[in-house]
């Protein structure tokens, strides 16, 4: 569950950051109040997640939520999985070098500030896609490749001369995409 309170603040960050103009001030404060409850309600069924007990055991390895999923051992003995493991940091540290890499380089060659969040897209959604596997969770897949492309959706909008929607699609429609995921998730992860 603590990924995807990650994943809510994010994409959070993501609407706050880029919800403007061309959209007008009613929509904005919209889309900046549904963001806030959306990561709102993450949170909510994030505190109910770790009050809970340790999780079920499934062969050996603790499956969701409570205590053991936050490391350790789990009631029955068996091990319990870790998100973020050694794969995890691999994953993250190339994401870091790319991400900085690719905004160093994007203003090197004198490409609009507003690309930058096309290319953040990009990098989260191929790190989403990249953890698949690492996870053993096809399902993370889904928002990765969503983010990739709606990030080079902004890349091929700054190319034809919409750049004013850059933000709005690769950075409002990404952080949608983040929050949706992550309340859809939470919410199924809730199920007794």
């Amino acid at each position: 569950m603590s990924g995807l309170l990650v994943g809510a603040v994010f994409g959070a960050v993501f609407v706050f950051v880029n919800a403007r103009s061309p959209l007008g001030d009613v929509v904005v404060t919209v889309l900046r109040v549904l963001a806030g409850l959306a990561v709102a309600a993450v949170l909510a069924l994030w505190f109910t997640d770790v009050r809970r007990p340790a999780a079920a055991v499934s062969g050996g390895t603790a499956v969701s939520g409570g205590t053991a999923a936050s490391g350790g051992t789990a009631a029955s003995g068996g091990t319990v999985r870790t998100m973020f493991g050694r794969g995890y940091l691999i994953v993250v540290a190339v994401e870091v070098l790319a991400l900085f890499g690719g905004l160093r380089l994007l203003a090197a060659l004198g490409a609009p500030a507003e690309v930058n969040v096309a290319w953040v897209a990009i990098i989260v959604g191929v790190h989403f896609v990249a953890l698949a596997p690492v996870w053993k969770d096809g399902t993370i897949a889904v928002p990765g490749v969503a983010l990739t492309l709606l990030g080079i959706a902004g890349f091929l909008m700054a190319w034809a001369g919409s750049l004013p929607w850059v933000p709005i699609v690769s950075g409002v429609a990404s952080g949608a995409v983040l929050l949706a995921g992550s309340l859809t998730a939470g919410l199924r992860l809730a199920r007794p």
